[in-house]
């Protein structure tokens, strides 16, 4: 679902708290030795059509005995009690914290009847990640924390998928409350080194194996709690936590499972045989992970956070709702009904109302201030740029500080970011290539600076400079945020003024305006319609636009 985190939780919910949104967040996972560089890797993106994209900041804390930290429902703004603080937590830049600890979901719902009922739950799902990450050293630790936690407070939340990583290992935890009782039902499974993973909106564990104590945890009341409610009845050995909790339904494979799907067959071919499963042609489900052919590597994951279902039998731009400009996107609602049939409009893991989404990093081989980095994003992931922060950071940039989606703001990435995105969607093929320069000359380069730079923050983590580590990557992190809202805003105007009026003006070899000797803008070019659009306009209208041969 969508979320938004950091303290101060009050301040910051009455901002960006956003309304329930239905298949609203995707996760992708690749373990170590499944990436090029051996990078444990989780993506998220967090969509809502009133989700504001910003960076959060927690810093590290002492906190004397007896104090109290507050929770407050993510979604609502609305408190939800308190709970004791340890006494220290870690410092967290957005989604990790200093120890390379990186927690992303998706909501996925569930059983009605297993939400909260006592209205004395303390623990809502986003609450339950911020607090993991401020006191959890690894993602084992992190999975103590958060099943600890609803235990002793109570699950505020419906059915949820998370992903947890550290700088060795990611599993998938899925967790459901149980309604009048308190706590929750939950299990955790590890995802192999080599495989890729992925969740969006459906839980994902099914049979798995539950003597595997190191791979596979799990609540102790499971399967009874299951057996009791009448969720499953089979041997335990056959559980499947996906199948007893949620309602599988053909559109919601389609919409929601289709997204790992296309990630899958981004690097194992193999898996184009799950299309089945997501177009609802066979029951045979898809599996939690694959292995992929070829290793997945940072690039490569920012282009699979983009994925528009590009060749695919879902691609949007081959039907007429793609429009003459071939636009890759449906405005919601998610369905429509024609002579009393109800459609879908697909949805990609590309999509319009996303706020902000990420791809991090966590690497073993680098000083954990170094080693942790989320390559962030505000505003929709196909046209948005990946900046690196590391989890080190102290000071959130000014572009990407607080704001909402009601107040216009030309120094924030997310209103810039969304200023260029907008104006692509009424003419995508013609605005795109503009954007991807841009895009792209950004993302080569930060992503070709990091040896570099990294090799120098290493060396002053491993000096002990630990305050000159800091100021350097807040320094850089307010350079790289500048840099690329400056860079869209220019954009934005630039695409204004290329394609204003339905016109396309000319460039010369470095992309700039063309004018003629005397000083003068020459004309620009009418590049219509297509043809496809032209033969449905005359299919739709006959002789109506018909010129009169008479002239």
């Amino acid at each position: 679902m969508k979320l938004t985190h950091a303290l101060p939780l009050a301040a910051l919910l009455a901002m960006a708290a956003a309304s329930p949104d239905a298949a609203a967040c995707t996760n992708l996972i690749a373990g170590k030795k499944a990436t090029a560089d051996g990078s444990v890797m989780v993506t998220y993106a967090a969509d809502s059509h009133n989700l504001y994209g910003m960076l959060t900041h927690t810093p590290a804390a002492d906190h004397p005995k007896g104090a109290m930290r507050k929770v407050v429902e993510w979604d609502t703004g609305k408190p939800l009690g308190e709970i004791p603080q340890p006494a220290h937590t870690y410092n967290v830049v957005g989604n990790m914290n200093e120890h390379q600890v990186c927690i992303a979901e998706s909501t996925w719902g569930g059983h009605q009847e297993l939400q909260d009922t006592t209205g004395n739950s303390v623990i809502d799902y986003g609450s339950l990640m911020q607090i993991a990450l401020e006191r959890s050293r690894t993602a084992r630790g992190a999975i103590d924390v958060m099943t600890d936690l609803v235990g002793k407070y109570g699950y505020a939340s419906s059915g949820e998928s998370f992903s947890i990583a550290d700088k060795n290992e990611v599993w998938v935890l899925e967790m459901i409350g149980k309604g009048a009782e308190k706590g929750a039902v939950w299990i955790a499974v590890r995802i192999p080194d080599d495989a890729i993973s992925g969740h969006a909106n459906e839980p994902r564990i099914r049979k798995v194996n539950l003597k595997d104590k190191e791979n596979v945890r799990y609540a102790k009341d499971l399967i009874p709690f299951a057996r009791k409610r009448g969720y499953f009845s089979g041997k335990d050995e056959d559980f499947s936590f996906a199948d007893a909790f949620e309602h599988h339904t053909a559109d919601t494979r389609r919409g929601c499972d289709g997204r790992v799907w296309t990630y899958f067959r981004r690097y194992n071919p193999d898996s184009d045989k799950y299309f089945a499963w997501v177009n609802a042609d066979s029951d045979e489900p898809m599996p939690l992970y694959v292995i992929p052919d070829k290793k997945v590597d940072l690039a490569g994951m920012q282009a699979s956070m983009r994925d528009l279902f590009q060749d695919t039998p879902y691609d949007m731009t081959k039907d007429v709702g793609a429009g003459p400009n071939h636009v890759p996107y449906r405005w919601r609602p998610m369905t429509f009904t024609v002579d009393g049939k109800e459609y879908t409009n697909e949805r990609a893991i590309a999509t319009q109302q996303t706020g902000w989404s990420f791809v991090s990093q966590s690497r073993d081989w680098l000083p954990d201030p170094v080693g942790g980095v989320l390559w962030f994003g505000t505003d929709d992931t196909n046209t948005t740029v990946y900046m690196p922060f590391y989890c080190s950071m102290t000071e959130v940039p000014a572009q990407l500080g607080h704001g909402d989606v009601n107040t216009f703001d030309m120094n924030s990435n997310f209103w810039m970011n969304n200023w260029v995105a907008n104006q692509a969607y009424a003419r995508y093929d013609l605005m795109i290539s503009d954007i991807r320069k841009v895009q792209s000359a950004l993302e080569t380069d930060f992503i070709a600076t990091r040896p570099e730079r990294e090799a120098q923050l290493k060396a002053l983590a491993e000096a002990g400079d630990m305050a000159a580590l800091e100021s350097a990557v807040n320094s850089e992190g307010a350079d790289i945020a500048r840099r690329s809202t400056d860079a869209y805003r220019d954009l934005a105007q630039f695409l204004m003024v290329r394609f204003m009026d339905g016109n396309m003006k000319k460039l010369d070899a470095d992309g700039k305006f063309i004018f003629s000797e005397y000083g003068l803008p020459i004309y620009p070019e009418f590049p219509g319609y297509d043809k496809e659009y032209y033969e449905r306009i005359v299919k739709e209208t006959g002789d109506h636009f018909l010129v009169n041969p008479r002239n």
